[in-house]
């Protein structure tokens, strides 16, 4: 299994799955991050947190434990 936060800097990716639970999972999804979607990854920060991807055209953040519970292929 492989996650956004492995992801490489302008590398191209799609959704496998969100895991998580509850009120964290929710968030996620409602940033436009489901199953299926394509999400390039446009910068990391030094430390690694936060990831700044694009996603259905705009630009977020995320931070390092939101993206490794995004599944990727």
């Amino acid at each position: 299994m492989r996650t956004l936060r492995q992801a490489k800097i302008g590398e191209i990716v799609t959704v496998v799955k969100v895991h998580g639970e509850g009120a964290i999972r929710r968030r996620i999804m409602d940033m436009g991050i489901t199953k299926g979607v394509t999400i390039t990854i446009q910068k990391v920060a030094p430390f690694g947190d936060p990831i700044e991807i694009t996603v259905r055209s705009y630009e977020l953040s995320l931070r390092k434990a939101d993206a490794e519970m995004i599944e990727i292929e």
